[in-house]
């Protein structure tokens, strides 16, 4: 019992790494499937394998939930911790879509749930973090930065495919329009449906309907993230442009980051000064 503690409870622990080394692959795993089922060709086409990935990924983060409450010394501290909250976030929705409550049946509301499995990438922070007190300092560093980053470009895409893309996907249009059509008097032909900003209220038309998948809104997010503009996509609602301006202030910090850590790097291989663990 005592090994199986350590194997969620001890960093030091070689079967903690190899667990956490089990979660992580599960985590990317999850996070990719997420990206791939909101493009319509290939989810139609490999949609079944989507599904079972996701769910062998929701059992393997339900046995880390489990077993770091079982394990851990303070459960209710643990349960109300930040890492704790994560945990569960991590399971919560996929729990909830499948037990097809009637709340839960709204087109947005389950939208959000599917969408809201995406905040799971943040416990690679958290393995991130365990390891930080053991290795090389920079190295450590460097892990956490890219971990930062890769969670940065996933949770910023994700809101703004849900912000702004989900006012035209082929779903909310095909309800819009028949919203329309029952409103149109017999013999008159209905007008075509537009998404509108539900803030402003201004019309999205076609050729401004960047986000329609989270590939899609991650190419938005890398150039965004990486220059001072936009690129080819942009945001035109009120909900878009405000991720897109946290998306541009997210890019500045981490961009003074990852210069903290290559001045630290250089110090060390240029003048050979020696890099505390906690730096």
């Amino acid at each position: 019992m005592k090994t199986l503690g350590q194997m969620f409870t001890d960093p030091t622990h070689h079967k903690y790494q190899a667990w956490q080394s089990v979660v992580t692959i599960f985590i990317l795993a999850s996070c990719v499937g997420l990206a791939l089922e909101t493009v319509p060709e290939f989810n139609a086409k490999y949609g079944d394998i989507l599904q079972t990935v996701e769910w062998i990924s929701v059992v393997v983060f339900t046995i880390d939930y489990i077993a770091n409450l079982l394990y851990s010394e303070e459960k209710l501290k643990y349960t109300f911790s930040l890492w704790g909250i994560i945990d569960l976030i991590s399971i919560l929705p996929s729990y909830l879509m499948l037990l097809n409550l009637t709340a839960l049946q709204g087109t947005k509301v389950l939208r959000l749930l599917r969408v809201a499995r995406v905040l799971r990438v943040l416990k690679l922070v958290r393995g991130a973090v365990d390891k930080q007190s053991s290795g090389n300092p920079i190295v450590s560093n460097l892990k956490i930065y890219l971990i930062i980053l890769f969670s940065v470009m996933m949770i910023s895409s994700t809101a703004m495919f849900f912000v702004e893309g989900g006012l035209y996907t082929a779903e909310n249009i095909e309800i819009g329009q028949k919203a329309l059509d029952a409103l149109a008097q017999p013999g008159q032909t209905p007008e075509q449906y537009v998404p509108r900003d539900p803030i402003s209220g201004n019309p999205v038309p076609a050729d401004k309907q960047f986000f329609t998948s989270i590939p899609a809104a991650l190419w938005w997010c890398t150039v965004t993230l990486t220059s001072t503009g936009y690129g080819d996509m942009y945001p035109v609602t009120v909900g878009g442009r405000i991720i897109g301006g946290l998306t541009m202030f997210l890019g500045l910090v981490l961009f003074g980051i990852l210069l903290n850590i290559v001045g630290k790097t250089l110090m060390v291989v240029l003048f050979g000064e020696k890099l505390k663990a906690d730096d």
